[in-house]
């Protein structure tokens, strides 16, 4: 157990390098992703206040998260390591807004969620958040390339500029000499690449990512790790990694735990 680590956000680290044209042209092209009239906490990019979640269990409710406090900033890197059963993917899912909590508020980019219609959850989502699993969930008859082109299809971008930032990207997480091949043909740490190149994009504020490394061997790990480290400090992005792996959790800016339900300091 390594010593006590806050569970409050660290400070912002500016970038080292510019981040990838293709994330600074998203950025910019995205549409405005709230309403005005609705406040934002600044300076925040993941928010989690008070998350409760339980399900019925037989007679009886199963309380699997407890009030759960969490921020992280622009920019920021947080590892949770926690036991199978613990809450882990319930706490991705209402963080991602795939889940309504029982109780609590969930802000993306200072941006209150709980209580948007379905419709604006959908919205925000799809702008403002990307998700990268253990399995890389690829289209398999689609390829590389036409795997990170088709989220900015769906969000408006035209067939070129897609595919511009698709392979600068793509390059710049050294994987554009695959750009062709489908995922079948590619090696596991190259798919990895393309769904995280896959799930930055449309340049979100939020990225979450359930075990990204978890099918990998130790090396390929280490490279997608890296990869993933590298694009969530150029563009700025808050990355929220669920993982065993207690080495690159120690890579990470903070690492956390779920205990009963709450989370704390790993």
């Amino acid at each position: 157990m390594s010593d006590p680590v806050s569970t409050q956000p660290a400070e912002a680290t500016d970038a080292n390098g510019a981040p990838a044209g293709a994330l600074r042209a998203a950025a910019k092209a995205a549409p405005a992703r709230a309403p005005a009239k609705l406040r934002r906490v600044a300076n925040e990019a993941l928010g989690l206040s008070g998350i409760e979640r339980r399900y019925k269990e037989g007679n009886g409710t199963l309380e699997v998260l407890r009030g759960v406090d969490l921020t992280i900033a622009p920019g920021e890197i947080v590892a949770l390591v926690a036991p199978s059963g613990a809450g882990k993917s319930t706490l991705l899912h209402i963080a991602g807004l795939l889940e309504r909590p029982d109780a609590g508020e969930v802000r993306i980019g200072g941006l209150p969620c709980v209580d948007l219609p379905d419709a604006e959850r959908t919205r925000i989502r799809r702008l403002s958040i990307g998700f990268v699993y253990q399995f890389h969930h690829l289209l398999p008859d689609f390829t590389a390339l036409e795997n990170v082109v088709m989220p900015q299809r769906l969000a408006g971008l035209s067939k070129k500029e897609a595919e511009r930032r698709a392979r600068e990207l793509l390059g710049y997480l050294k994987i554009d000499q695959r750009a062709g091949h489908r995922p079948a043909e590619l090696s596991g740490g190259e798919r990895q690449r393309v769904a995280i190149a896959r799930a930055v994009v449309n340049a979100p504020r939020v990225l979450l990512a359930d075990e990204p490394t978890g099918n990998l061997d130790p090396k390929t790990a280490d490279h997608v790790f890296s990869a993933l480290g590298a694009l969530v400090r150029a563009s700025g992005l808050a990355a929220l990694i669920v993982t065993h792996n207690l080495e690159l959790a120690h890579r990470m800016d903070r690492r956390l735990t779920l205990v009963d339900g709450r989370i704390t300091a790993f």
